[in-house]
Formats: C-alpha cells, structure tokens, sequence
C-alpha cells in the first residue's frame, strides 16, 4: 500500500520498524536512514532474521545527515516515500518538515522541535509550516508517539464519546520498571535530562503557570503498580490540547520518579553536567606527545556519552509502565470521572522488539500514525497534531498492535 523512509535508528525506530514488519499489508517499501548507516544494516539484517519466511515489507537502508536539509531532499526524491517517519532527535524536525515540502513529501514526528542551544520546547516552530504544507497538498502529524501521541488521542476519543465539556485533563506517567542499571535514561540522556530539569508548566483558568523543577509532587496510584510519588513537568501535549478543547480549565502532566534517580540527577546539576553551553578544557592529543589542546564540548552531551544507551537496558528490564489520561467533565449535564490508560511490560516489549518498554510505547504509536495516512483514515493537508484526527481507528488499531487500553468510569482521579 505504501513506502515510508524511517529517519532514525534508535530505540524507538527499532521498535517502529518491527511493527512495520509485522504490517505488510500496509507498508510495501521501507528505507531506514540515520546519521551511521552501520546501525540502519544491523537493524534491517535483525528484522530480516526476525520475519524470516513471513511477507514482510522490503527494507533498504541510507546515510542522511538529518540536519542538512538539501541531503533530506536528495533521498527523498531518490526514494519517494509517501511519508517520512521521523523518530530522529527533535532538534531535527524544522530540517525534515523543510525537506519534506521541498520533495512533495508528508511528514510524522513523535516529539515537538527544541533548539539544541535552548531547553526549551513548543509548537509554534512547527504550527508556522501550516500554511505552506496546506498549499502544498501535504499532512504532517505531529507528536505521534505516546506522551505525547496516545494521550491526545485517548482525550479525543472521551471528548468524542463520553464528554460533551471536558474541564480537567491530568495526563499521568509512571515507570515502575527496574533496569538494573545505577542511573540510565529510558531514552536519548540528552532529550530526558533537558525535559526534566526545566521549569514545569501547568494550564489552569486561561493563563499557564510556571513552577520551579519536580516543584509540585504527590502520590498517585496506578493500576498493578499501586502508589508512586508525581511530579508535575512541562509536556508539549499541553499546549495543543487546550488549544483544541477551550473547555478545559485545568491541564497537568505528571511523571513517576524513583528517589535513587532524582538523587543522581540532583548530582549531575551540581556537577554542572546537565549544562547544554559549551565549554572548554585541556585534552591530551592522541599522537602520544604528550601536548594538549583546547577542546570544546557540551557537557550534557559527554554525559550522554559515557550513561547506559537507553537501547541496551532492554534485556534485564523488569516490570511495567502506566500511562494514561484522567479527565473530568459534563456529560449530559452531569459531573463524571473517565481514566483510560495502557499498561506495558517491559519483558514483553523486548520479548518482541528486542527493546524496553519506554522505546515500545512511542514506536508503537508511530507506526500506527504512519498506517492511519497511508490507509487515508488521517490525510489532511496541513500540519495537525494527532487529536485533530478520528481517534476511533487508531484506538483500534493499538488493541490489535500491542498497546492494549483499559477504561475506569467515574472512579477516583485522585486529582
């Protein structure tokens, strides 16, 4: 039915190009493209092993520097996929929504720009294509993943069927796996540490207020986990959700941390190693001589160097993940309470994808994403987040692909 170019080759692209594999239905041609292409042929050659003697897709592989926009182009129109798939970093999307409008290409994404010299995340960036991608006759999907990706979507579907005014949305996160690991990041260290470490943000009444970092935190209980101590962050879903729903009159996200964690990473500010400017220092040569040089480097960037790559953790991974959405609103005139959620095992995720549980919930999505346009369900020309589509064939289809939901009508939210 369809080719798409996979821009990436990390935890989250291995687990989308599984299930891509498992779709051969809908996706006829694959390309895998990242920076090295070594890590595209491994993971094209394990899919191969994997599905050996099963219809499959056929996959080929490239090199693409995904922050140079005329060699995006070049693979595009030498490929001609129907839509680009990018699980590469987001500091990369305004590169590949430009290329993509410069090769006639539609475009999906799991997570919204950020600079790389800013912590800092929002749409604007991205909502500014809207009008060049509507003239263009192209659909771009933004923050096709699970936080944010499904949490959009489960609020369009209870805004669909169990809502006529939802009033407060808190989008809830928890992991309560166990990687084995002193401190690892459960995707790319620089993204997470960024994310957690800023400023947390939360809508209520019309304005957003601002709170200091892991400010605001309290107990909540997730189902066959039991109580885990939220914290409030910032999350870009926020921003569209409220846009797109104005009866909402409070809006949060809150994620799990575990005290072992957040005390490493207390560790890591003090040190200075959650620094994203560049510094200088005196590094030896490699010719033997003795001499040095200066050096720049970033020090977030040399911590994501030396940490746990968050693809590796699968293999000892223990336990589940808990994510979902708590919404309270007006039904008929009266006041309910819905939460709709996944739970997801760790050990099934690598059982299946070779990846933990983190990686399985946001490649999932994304493929998932990918099967919506190509099957016309989600095709509008324009840039749109995902609760801006039927959410109904999407819900099915994370039932059948191995993101199973679960609903609680008029329970506690404890929120």
């Amino acid at each position: 039915m369809g080719k798409v170019i996979i821009i990436g080759a990390g935890g989250v692209a291995t687990v989308a190009a599984h299930k891509v594999a498992q779709n051969p239905d809908v996706f006829t041609e694959v390309m895998i493209a990242s920076r090295r292409r070594e890590k595209c042929v491994r993971l094209a050659e394990a899919l191969e092993q994997a599905y050996a003697g099963k219809s499959m897709p056929k996959f080929s592989t490239a090199k693409v520097d995904a922050d140079n926009v005329d060699e995006l182009v070049e693979l595009f129109n030498e490929f001609r996929p129907d839509i680009v798939m990018n699980l590469a970093l987001p500091y990369q999307d305004l590169t590949i929504m430009e290329a993509c409008l410069q090769a006639g290409v539609n475009y999906l994404d799991t997570a919204n720009y950020e600079p790389r010299d800013e912590a800092h995340f929002e749409y604007s960036w991205q909502w500014a294509f809207m009008d060049r991608f509507r003239e263009a006759g192209l659909t771009a999907i933004l923050g096709c993943g699970f936080d944010p990706g499904v949490s959009g979507i489960y609020t369009a579907y209870a805004a669909k069927h169990h809502f006529d005014e939802i009033q407060y949305l808190d989008i809830v996160d928890c992991n309560a796996g166990n990687h084995h690991k002193a401190f690892a990041t459960n995707f790319n260290p620089e993204i997470n540490i960024r994310e957690i470490t800023q400023k947390g943000l939360y809508y209520e009444n019309g304005k957003w207020t601002e709170t200091e970092p892991l400010e605001i935190h309290k107990p909540l209980t997730y189902p066959n986990i039991g109580p885990r101590e939220s914290y409030l962050l910032h999350h870009e879903e926020l921003e569209s959700l409220v846009k797109n729903y104005p009866t909402i009159r409070r809006a949060r996200f809150w994620m799990t941390f575990g005290q072992q964690y957040l005390t490493y990473l207390d560790c890591i500010q003090n040190l200075g190693m959650s620094r994203i400017d560049e510094i200088e220092y005196e590094a030896p040569l490699a010719d033997g001589s003795g001499k040095t040089a200066r050096v720049k480097i970033v020090p977030l960037q040399f911590l994501k160097a030396v940490l746990p790559n968050p693809q590796d953790l699968g293999e000892n991974y223990d336990g589940e993940t808990s994510i979902g959405c708590r919404i309270r609103g007006l039904k008929d005139g009266r006041e309910h309470t819905y939460y709709v959620y996944n739970n997801c095992s760790h050990e099934a995720a690598y059982k299946e994808t070779g990846m933990q549980g983190v990686s399985y919930t946001t490649g999932v999505p994304a493929m998932i994403g990918a099967m919506m346009f190509l099957k016309g369900l989600w095709k509008r020309p324009g840039v749109w987040n995902v609760e801006d589509f039927d959410p109904d064939p999407f819900m099915e289809q994370l039932n059948s692909q191995g993101l199973p939901w679960h609903e609680v009508f008029d329970g506690d939210l404890e929120l």
